[in-house]
């Protein structure tokens, strides 16, 4: 869970942000995850179980899967 208060953001702010993202080749998108696929994450390493319900520990694991997912095979496997 998030503990810290969130400093609200300007739009102007915001905007930059997302031009940052853009010019960098990223692109922000909003995924919805059952518990089951959160526990997934756990099972697989990416994620400790005591951090399960910190939304940015999640993320940051989502990220990670998906890098390891989509990383390119290595030279020996072929």
């Amino acid at each position: 869970m998030r503990t810290k208060a969130k400093i609200p953001v300007t739009a102007a702010e915001r905007m930059r942000r997302f031009r940052t993202l853009r010019r960098n080749g990223l692109c922000s998108v909003r995924v919805l995850l059952h518990l089951t696929e959160i526990d997934a994450l756990v099972d697989r390493g990416f994620l400790k179980p005591e951090r399960r319900h910190d939304q940015d520990a999640v993320e940051s694991a989502m990220n990670s899967f998906i890098c390891y997912a989509f990383a390119p095979p290595d030279e020996e496997e072929k």
